[in-house]
């Protein structure tokens, strides 16, 4: 699949314990682990999830955020060739993938206060997928240019 065309399903988890839970619930639910990403401040818990959710993450600089555990198809469609997280911060780069600029700025603002993004790549299943985030508490979970009908 071609990650300019990928359709990605975002929320944002109050903090590490929920975002666990909310990625246990989307494997739970048949969502591989390499459809799934994760943004969030650079924290050892947030790295402990990364590592038991999608077997680890990299760590970056994203402006505005500052240091971030960051890992998926979600990080490298929002960094492309212009890297777009390091230079604009998540916030503008979030267009990218078909969101509104006032979405991106409140994806970001969630996590800069610790929360946690969580991205799941599927089109065919963003219905499902927004559903399973909505259901376990991910904030603003929302479809980004999605194509598809429920």
């Amino acid at each position: 699949m071609d990650v300019a065309t990928d359709r990605f399903t975002v929320g944002v988890f109050q903090d590490v314990t929920w975002a666990e839970r909310g990625v246990d619930a989307l494997k739970r639910h048949n969502f591989p682990a390499e459809a799934i990403s994760i943004i969030a401040k650079a924290t050892p818990e947030v790295e402990a999830l990364a590592q038991k959710a999608v077997g680890g993450a990299n760590r970056m600089d994203v402006k505005v955020l500052g240091p971030v555990v960051a890992h998926g198809a979600l990080v490298n469609a929002l960094q492309s060739d212009s890297n777009g997280l390091t230079t604009r911060g998540l916030g503008a780069s979030m267009r990218a993938i078909g969101f509104q600029m006032h979405d991106g700025f409140i994806f970001e603002v969630l996590t800069s206060r610790g929360g946690v993004l969580v991205a799941v790549r599927s089109e065919s299943r963003a219905a499902d997928a927004l559903a399973v985030l909505h259901a376990y508490g991910g904030g603003n979970a929302a479809i980004g240019a999605w194509t598809g009908r429920v």
